[in-house]
């Protein structure tokens, strides 16, 4: 049944449910011994959850850090790890018979009159009211054990008592951190002051302080909207005056979760940590403020930003600590009605992400006898790193969207974006926010807000220039346009910068391209003269791309420099400069074509010579892509005349070896006269075709048999009997090629003979050549 019951509220509340049923406050010794046996047996068990569900813990007994009680159980401080059952074995040497306690839970009006006379009192406070100072988790494990068994108003004096008690120790502290403030920010760096933080913790002792107090709040309030006497529970008990359990509900969530403390150990306690924090805060968003919320927020907003290590919103922080963004995130809308200046210190103070930083500081060991550190022995795994980012990331969204109109507050805004968060993508999507933002209206957009949009496109660009990234093109299309947005002088700023931006290829293709297109021109409203110094602008960037990475850039810089004859000429003697060593053939065929097209078939002759020097095509790569250059560039040099032809042939020769490709070549030359195939070129027609015995279509013809030669030989070394049929058509091809020599009958001839002779083992290959062949 235990064991069932266990299973069925889950191993998320097993632990906070059996805490509940060993501090029975009527739980007989017999009953207690009992349970105590059971759970012990189900901690032994080798498939007993683990309270975190991570192996590494291995924390101490936290729960027996008590003023009164016997040690703690020597078995749970042996156990390497801690289950379930843990709190609740260690829960059973607890007792309530203390008489401090059982005063504040019994009595009504228990205070001390004399409290004057003892000021040092830990019992109680200076107005005299009752204080509980216990493991605070473990103490709010008993008011969940006073109101699961039918205790209500004793759980609410003991949880008014711990509340109490928090709350004077959030004053200590705060005195404490000032006395010792200049030694502290000296060093910049702290440790954590808890070993346990209260949001996230298994026994959730913030959410039960929270539920006690405003299950009595929501019975107390009239319709009218006044407080008054609950039926049970004196209102004014131990509350100050104006003060009544739903703001002190409020105060002590606040409290809670603003504690500095350390991120847990494995994904399910780190993503508890997050969920609780995000209930918590829901339940928060239900309760609609009134002037005295507003002061509680207030106060405790201040003592957040002044209480140092001990404060999640302190002056310093520990490294590992669990940030602060949601909860500042809800401090910052709700405060920001009412008190701007504090609204913005606390969004801007929690904007941290320390774990993230590159500077790894070692933790300091030397630290004040009054505060406990965990020095951590490697670093954390933050499996919720990602939702963690994402609401520091909406923290600053919210800043950004508030700040809108206030150039003072949104430079402060971005120094800390640009200083705090450190993810691209983050920061590329508060960029886009913020232009939404600036241009959401009909009417002029709001060009400081655009301006801060635009910086934070040039950090995403900084940030990815040399990383990759998946939507790069993405983010430099949309820095364009932001820019565009901005204004003439902001795009004339990324070309002049533009090295510390983009790569070369960005730069002419995506930016340089949008910048001078009739779109970006029309859209700024320019006058001539600022076209024409834009467009400076753009071919001086695309002439220095070209530069640092002709081979992505060059044609991208000739088709910008068009317009203007000097930056044209520049990008060509920049094209042929590479050409002989930073350009490959297919860089150098395109750049050919388009100078063909433009009308200048000299330079794409020039070119294209250029590229043959780099082209090597074997026997057997008919089908290779640069094929279609090589016949242009042949078609090219016969149409401009017989001695530019002569000059491309003995290339074709050296860098092509496929003789499909060269009897083509040689074919197309024998159709035309050298000048008459581009009429317009202006080129006067020879009258006459070519001989083939004579230079240069001889040395083609003679490279065209001899690669048929060699390619052959090649071809019947491992040849298969499927590939004879395609073999004889190949022969056959070779045969018209043989025939356009004056004496090809009889090489031709030659040729299968020795065929018929070297490979007189392939019986039916032989077969079938004399049938076709003789």
């Amino acid at each position: 049944f235990f064991w069932l019951l266990c299973n069925i509220s889950g191993c998320v509340c097993a632990g906070a449910l059996w805490m509940c049923i060993v501090l029975n406050p009527h739980c007989k010794p017999e009953q207690k011994a009992f349970w105590l046996r059971q759970l012990r047996r189900w901690n032994s068990v080798d498939v007993c959850p683990l309270e975190d569900g991570n192996h590494s813990s291995e924390l101490t007994n936290l729960t027996n850090v008590l003023p009164q009680g016997p040690a703690g159980n020597p078995d749970s401080l042996t156990r390497p790890h801690r289950t379930v059952f843990t709190r609740a074995i260690e829960a059973c040497d607890l007792h309530w018979q203390d008489p401090h306690l059982q005063n504040i839970i019994t009595e009504d009006h228990y205070t001390n009159y004399c409290y004057h006379e003892n000021l040092d009192s830990s019992l109680f406070d200076t107005r005299g009211w009752p204080l509980w100072h216990e493991h605070v988790p473990t103490a709010c494990a008993r008011v969940d054990a006073l109101r699961s068994h039918g205790y209500p108003k004793e759980a609410l004096r003991l949880a008014i008592a711990i509340v109490n008690t928090l709350r004077r120790q959030q004053k200590k502290q705060l005195e404490l951190f000032r006395s010792h403030k200049k030694e502290l920010l000296n060093r910049g760096i702290t440790s954590v002051t808890n070993l346990e933080g209260w949001v996230g913790h298994p026994l959730d002792p913030i959410g039960t302080l929270f539920s006690t107090l405003m299950e009595t709040g929501r019975g107390s309030l009239l319709g009218s909207g006044r407080w008054t006497e609950h039926p049970v529970f004196p209102a004014q008990r131990f509350l100050e005056e104006g003060e009544s359990f739903l703001s002190l509900a409020v105060e002590t969530a606040l409290i809670g979760l603003g504690q500095q403390r350390v991120m847990p150990d494995g994904l399910y306690a780190q993503e508890k940590v997050c969920r609780n924090e995000e209930q918590l805060l829901g339940k928060l968003q239900e309760i609609d403020l009134n002037d005295m919320l507003v002061k509680i927020f207030r106060k405790q907003a201040v003592l957040l930003l002044e209480a140092g290590p001990y404060s999640g919103l302190g002056e310093i922080l520990y490294r590992e600590s669990v940030p602060m963004h949601t909860f500042a995130k809800f401090l910052f809308t709700s405060l920001l009605p009412h008190d701007a200046e504090l609204a913005y210190r606390i969004a801007l103070r929690a904007m941290r992400l320390p774990v993230l930083e590159s500077t790894n500081p070692s933790s300091d060991l030397s630290r004040p006898h009054h505060i406990v550190s965990v020095v951590p022995n490697r670093y954390p795994r933050w499996f919720t790193l990602s939702h963690i980012e994402t609401q520091q990331c909406e923290l600053a969204s919210t800043m950004l969207t508030a700040a809108k109109g206030d150039a003072r507050k949104l430079e402060t805004v971005l120094e800390s974006i640009q200083k705090n968060i450190h993810s691209s993508s983050h920061i590329f999507k508060l960029a886009q926010d913020a232009f939404k933002i600036a241009t959401l209206m009909d009417s002029l957009p709001d060009l400081t807000l655009l301006k801060v949009s635009l910086e934070l496109g040039l950090q995403v660009m900084r940030m990815t220039l040399s990383t990759l990234n998946w939507r790069r093109r993405e983010m430099v299309r949309w820095l364009v346009t932001c820019a565009t947005e901005v204004g003439v002088f902001a795009l004339d700023s990324i070309m002049q910068n533009w090295f510390t931006l983009f790569t070369p290829t960005e730069a002419t293709s995506v930016v340089a391209s949008t910048v001078m297109s009739n779109s970006t021109i029309v859209r700024l409203h320019l006058d001539c003269h600022q076209q024409e110094n834009l467009a400076n602008s753009a071919r001086t960037l695309a002439l220095q791309c070209a530069m640092k990475d002709p081979q992505n850039c060059a044609l991208s810089a000739l088709t910008l420099c068009e317009k203007d004859h000097n930056a044209f000429e520049t990008a060509y003697k920049i094209v042929l400069d590479a050409a002989a060593t930073g350009m490959n053939y297919t860089q150098l065929f395109t750049i050919a074509r388009y100078m063909e097209h433009r009308g200048y078939p000299a330079r794409a002759y020039k070119l294209a010579t250029l590229a043959m020097t780099h082209l090597n095509l074997s026997y057997n790569q008919d089908t290779h892509p640069a094929i279609n250059d090589v016949l242009w560039a042949c078609a090219l040099s016969h149409s401009l005349g017989k001695n530019e032809l002569a000059a491309v042939i003995p290339l074709v020769v050296k860098s092509v070896k496929c003789a499909t490709v060269l009897s083509d070549i040689l074919r197309r030359c024998t159709l035309t006269t050298p000048g008459g195939m581009v009429a317009l070129h202006s080129r006067r027609n020879s009258g006459k075709l070519m001989s083939l015995d004579k230079t240069p279509l001889r040395q083609l013809l003679d490279a065209t048999i001899g690669a048929y030669i060699n390619t052959t030989h090649s071809r019947l070394t491992h040849i298969s009997p499927r590939h004879y049929s395609e073999f004889i058509e190949f022969l056959s091809k070779a045969r018209e090629t043989f025939l356009m020599a004056h004496d090809g009958h009889i090489q031709f001839t030659q040729f299968i003979d020795n065929l018929k002779q070297i490979y007189k083992g392939k019986k039916k290959l032989m077969m079938l050549v004399r049938e076709r062949f003789g």
